[in-house]
Formats: C-alpha cells, sequence, structure tokens
C-alpha cells in the first residue's frame, strides 16, 4: 500500500503488526466520529491491553506486537480504530528506522496487505494504519503521519489527557487528521504507566521540523553500487538523491535441478492501480502492455544456458499514474515444481548502461508452480521501491497469481 490508499476488508477479525529493525511498542485507538476517543477505555497499549472489540497483543521482544480489531464486536459510534506505532527506546527517532505494517486476516494469519511509510525522520511515534467504517463496510488505510513528540503526542491529539506537557503539533503529517474538538478525556494513569506516559519527567518542546529528506532517505538505496536483497528486504530505487525513472530490464533466471532435464517457466509481470486493482498483465501470450512501457522478451522453453532466461523491461517514467504497483512471478505451465528448479533468481539492470542493480537469489523452493519474486511499489514522492519476496503459490498461470500478487501489495 501507498499513503492514503485504502482496502477493503475481507475478513471481520483483522490483525495489523508492525515489524521494524528495532523494538516498537504498538497501541490502538477507538475514535468517533469526531476523531477522539470517549474515555480512556478506548486506549489500548500494552498496560490496557484489551478495549471493545480490540485488543494488544505483546511480541516479547522475539516477534512484533500487533493490535487486533474485531469488527463485529466494535460498539455503536466508533467509526475509526487507529494503529499507532513508537520505538520502544525513550526519546528514539524513525531516523533510518524503516517499519512496516502487516494487515491478516486474524483467524488464519493470511496477509490481506502491508505498507511501510515512506522518508521517516525526526518522528519518534505514527499513526501508520487505520481501520475504519465507511458506508456499513469497514476498510483500512495506510497513514504514516509522524509526531515528533512520541506517544503523548499522537495520544493528546485525539483526546486522551496524559501526565507530561507534551505540544501536540505532528512534523509533516502525511495524512491530515481531523484536530482535537472539545474538552479532553482524563485518562488516569495506571498503577504501572507506559514510562513514555505517566514515569517520564517533563519532556522538552519538540524540535521544528526538519526539511524534507532527500528521496529514498532512511532505506537502502543505489548509492554504494548493487544491492543484494534477502527475502522481504526492500529497496529504494534512488542514486544520487534523484529517483530512478529510467528504462529497467528484470532479468529473471532458473536452472534445472536435475542435469539433462528441461524446465519450462515463464516470467510475467502484474500491474496495478493504487487500489490493488489490476490494470494488465504483460506474459510470453501479451509481449507488451501500457502503451509499450512494458515489454516482455519472449518464452523460453527450456532454461538451458547462461545469463536471465526472461526479460522484462519497464520504463518507469513512461508508465501511466495509475499504475502504482508492478508484481514479478515465474510460473510452470507445465506443472513441473520448484522443488525442481535450481538457482533462481531476478535481477534488476540499468537499461542504458547494462549495470545490475539489484539482485534476488531464491534460496528455498516449495512444491508449487508458481512463485512471486519481487514487486515495484510507487511511493507518494515520485520514486520507486523494490521488494523481495519469494512466496510460491499453486498456480501454472499469470492469471491465477493476480489474487494473490494484488494481496501480497
Amino acid at each position: 500500500m501507498t499513503p492514503g490508499s485504502n482496502i477493503p476488508l475481507t475478513a471481520a477479525r483483522v490483525t495489523v503488526d508492525v515489524t521494524a529493525p528495532v523494538r516498537l511498542d504498538v497501541s490502538g485507538l477507538l475514535l468517533t466520529a469526531d476523531g477522539k476517543v470517549r474515555s480512556d477505555d478506548d486506549f489500548i497499549f500494552y498496560n490496557q491491553p484489551a478495549g471493545p472489540g480490540v485488543t494488544y497483543r505483546s511480541g516479547g521482544g522475539t516477534s512484533p506486537d500487533a493490535i487486533t480489531v474485531d469488527t463485529s464486536a466494535v460498539p455503536p459510534g466508533i467509526e475509526k480504530i487507529v494503529v499507532t506505532a513508537s520505538p520502544d527506546a525513550a526519546g528514539q527517532s524513525f531516523q533510518g528506522v524503516e517499519p512496516t505494517a502487516t494487515i491478516r486476516n486474524a483467524d488464519d494469519g493470511s496477509v490481506l496487505a502491508t505498507f511501510t511509510p515512506p522518508q521517516l525522520g525526526a518522528e519518534t511515534a505514527l499513526v501508520i494504519v487505520e481501520v475504519y467504517l465507511r458506508n456499513g463496510a469497514w476498510k483500512a488505510r495506510a497513514v504514516g503521519q509522524g509526531y515528533s513528540n512520541g506517544l503523548a503526542g499522537i495520544a493528546t491529539d485525539f483526546g486522551v489527557t496524559v501526565e507530561e506537557p507534551a505540544p501536540a503539533a505532528p512534523v509533516q503529517p502525511a495524512a491530515p487528521m481531523a484536530p482535537p474538538t472539545g474538552p479532553p478525556v482524563q485518562m488516569p494513569p495506571p498503577p504501572a504507566a507506559d514510562p513514555r506516559l505517566a514515569q517520564q519527567p517533563p519532556a522538552p518542546p519538540a524540535p521544528a521540523a526538519p526539511a524534507a529528506p532527500a528521496p529514498g532517505a532512511g532505506k537502502i538505496n543505489l548509492d554504494k553500487g548493487r544491492v543484494s536483497l534477502q527475502k522481504n528486504q526492500t529497496v529504494s530505487l534512488v542514486k544520487g538523491g534523484r529517483p530512478l525513472l529510467s528504462q529497467v530490464k528484470m532479468g529473471l533466471g532458473w536452472e534445472p535441478a536435475f542435469r539433462g532435464k528441461d524446465i519450462d517457466l515463464d516470467a510475467s509481470v502484474i500491474a496495478y492501480g493504487p487500489q490493488r486493482n489490476h490494470i494488465d498483465s504483460c506474459y510470453f501470450g501479451k509481449l507488451k502492455i501500457l502503451k509499450g512501457a512494458v515489454k516482455h522478451s519472449g518464452d523460453n522453453l527450456t532454461g538451458e544456458g547462461g545469463g536471465d532466461d526472461e526479460v522484462i523491461v519497464v520504463d518507469l517514467g513512461a508508465l501511466p499514474q495509475e499504475v502504482t504497483g508492478l508484481v514479478f512471478t515465474v510460473n510452470s505451465f507445465s506443472g513441473q515444481k520448484f522443488t525442481e528448479v535450481a538457482k533462481a533468481y531476478c535481477r534488476l539492470i540499468d537499461g542504458a548502461t547494462g549495470e545490475e542493480l539489484v539482485r534476488f537469489d531464491l534460496t528455498n523452493a516449495e512444491a508449487q508452480t508458481g512463485v512471486m519474486m519481487a514487486k515495484l511499489i510507487r511511493q507518494f514522492t515520485g520514486e520507486w521501491d523494490m521488494t523481495a519476496m519469494g512466496e510460491f503459490v499453486k498456480s501454472r498461470t499469470v492469471r491465477g497469481m493476480v489474487k494473490p500478487a494484488a494481496q501480497a501489495l
């Protein structure tokens, strides 16, 4: 997902967990139509882990904290549940820390959507995702609004009074939130209160908002040369402070696991819009889409020989604005499983120079006929991010990949 985008929820119970290289505290607030909590019971965090329709789960430092929302149990009058995240270490900002929120079906754990807020800096707390009611249907929206005064700033903004004077001005919010109205709800600190809310001395005034960082700041970019990704890692396609908007080639390759045996795989790319809506697919039967902005090299029937087996050329600057996501897939139309494949990989190449920019080697295999190799996501700043996926799917054709790939965006 990208900031401001939304998806309909296909499950009545959803869990939002937030991962990062550092430990995070995750909280949830139940809000009425005026964007305020009704009482302290609507602030769900590790010292108050359960509320009406919303529960908190601690990861214990080894797995991410999570908020679960049971939309069927949310009381009347509550129209939105915001999920927040803040570094556990006092005073730590999100500079260089890239959190990712994953929205899951709480009953089977399947992924409904993921969201990584771009360009974070001095923020010490985020409203990262909101689950909201619109025209009788529940949806989820990617937000990414940052606060420089920690969780106290978020709580104050939504009507909770905490025992520290904290200004409520957010740092350059990505999605404006409704300003507080009416008297704040008084929340007495619990016996073992959140140390950032009740136990630490008054915080100094939040510093002035810094200048907007360069595209790709706070995440891996291409400045140091070729990037080798592991599964679920992301690289921003930014070099020298400028987004890469020229022609790139996604080369996909594989070898038979057993000598002397052919392996017939098909590489494809699926284009999506901001609502994860399927726009078009480029594969061996449709070698050009989006007015030539995406082109396919053609089918390789054996997988033999050195170099890339199939290549998909993407002109990032020529892609229509409606295209916000590309998912690159590989399928076995003949039914051969990926346990019969060796050395499968994908690599992103500069179309002008032939330089290899990013590489992802598939190091595991499952007895499935399809795999999502990588995705490119357009950020609101205009730059593109590439994420290594390596997710296996039971599908012999690109048509069967459209739905699972949309869910993985």
